[in-house]
């Protein structure tokens, strides 16, 4: 399998993708080489029974990685070396099984530069109150890799019908057994349908595994108007998994997702006429259905603390960081502490200012009071004097 591997012109360097200039430019020298990618070869396949049954693998100039800590397989350029697994952190990626894959169709570069990435990650390391303290020292510029995820996306013209059960609100008043009278809202409930009309354009599915659903949903959106004609470029110096949920299951998704949406609109119109809404149904006809395969940035890490594994992802495009952390119960049993002492606080001053006037002694001008030492006073700690 031939690696393409970007030489210098000037110097005989390795060139890598540059998020600066969305060019190639060599470590050594700063020659850039700009990318000249074909905007009109961003292809949308038809969706059919056929594709989503079977996938033609196709020829690559890239290395597919197999982890043995993890498993997770790698997408690597050429002229990537990879030393640790973006997943698991273990400090090595064998090439031990070559795999063929389809080509993707698009990818979106990276905007955010792996020096800013390490600003980022020690930021989000600062908001987290509740992290040990030691934990900021754990970040470490050579752990956090940069990795194209693979993504199926899914457009489709939609058109779809609703039945559901629209409720008004109205005011009832009655009189009681005691006679009084009594306000009530009662809800009237109507049968109501209508029809939508929508576009999907680029309903995303992650095609990976191994990488964490839960954190890459967090991460946040990913502008798709920004994806180009792939292009080996791009990984140099990163890397890319291959996809490992098929397009079938991908497509399963992608129609829920759709569907949620649809009935989301479907109680919003329902809402603009009535006071409630429940009983929606939606019937839904997709049409034009498209898809194509593409690959999203993301920054990852793996740390360990105390014998457990953490993961925390950065989007590359917008730079939004998600991720789990360790919780030092020092500083969850001071923040305990401190909620109960304002408790505390407000409870003393709001015990001080009910107090009664005529509850406390009346003093005359010139007026001398003998007390007895056996008089006992009853002090409260709520009552002591400040």
């Amino acid at each position: 399998m031939e690696e393409k591997i970007y030489y210098c012109e000037g110097c005989g360097g390795v060139m890598e993708f540059d998020v600066a200039t969305q060019s190639l430019k060599c470590p050594n020298c700063d020659k850039v080489v700009p990318i000249s990618p074909d905007k009109g070869r961003l292809v949308e396949h038809s969706l059919t029974r056929h594709a989503m049954r079977t996938i033609r693998a196709s020829e690559k100039t890239t290395h597919t990685m197999e982890c043995r800590g993890c498993g997770a397989r790698i997408e690597v350029e050429g002229t990537s070396r990879a030393a640790e697994c973006p997943f698991c952190g273990s400090d090595y990626v064998l090439a031990e099984r070559e795999a063929d894959a389809v080509i993707p169709d698009g990818v979106l570069p990276f905007q955010v530069d792996k020096n800013r990435v390490g600003e980022l990650f020690r930021r989000w390391l600062k908001g987290r109150w509740l992290a040990p303290g030691e934990l900021k020292h754990l970040y470490q510029k050579d752990r956090l890799q940069g990795i194209y995820v693979p993504y199926w996306t899914f457009d489709a013209k939609v058109n779809a019908r609703y039945t559901a059960m629209g409720g008004r609100h109205r005011t009832v008043t009655r009189k009681g057994a005691d006679g009084k009278t009594e306000t009530q809202i009662v809800t009237d409930w109507y049968p109501t349908s209508g029809n939508l009309r929508h576009f999907f354009d680029d309903v995303l599915v992650p095609a990976s595994e191994k990488m964490d659903s839960r954190l890459l949903r967090r991460t946040g959106y990913f502008g798709t108007q920004q994806i180009v004609p792939y292009g080996p470029e791009y990984l140099s110096g990163y890397s890319a998994e291959c996809y490992t949920v098929d397009l079938n299951a991908a497509h399963s998704e992608a129609v829920g997702a759709m569907e949620r949406e649809l009935e989301n609109m479907a109680r919003s119109e329902v809402l603009s006429r009535y006071d409630e809404v429940r009983d929606i149904y939606v019937r839904a006809d997709y049409q034009e259905e498209t898809y194509k395969h593409v690959l999203l940035p993301i920054y990852s890490t793996a740390y360990t603390y105390k014998g457990r594994h953490y993961r925390v992802l950065i989007n590359g495009q917008s730079g939004r960081v998600e991720g789990d952390y360790p919780k030092s119960p020092v500083r969850i049993g001071a923040i305990v502490l401190l909620a109960l002492f304002i408790l505390a606080l407000v409870y003393w001053y709001s015990s001080g200012s009910n107090m009664r006037a005529d509850t406390l002694p009346a003093w005359e001008e010139e007026q001398i009071y003998d007390y007895e030492e056996e008089t006992s006073w009853d002090y409260s700690e709520d009552n002591l004097p400040t």
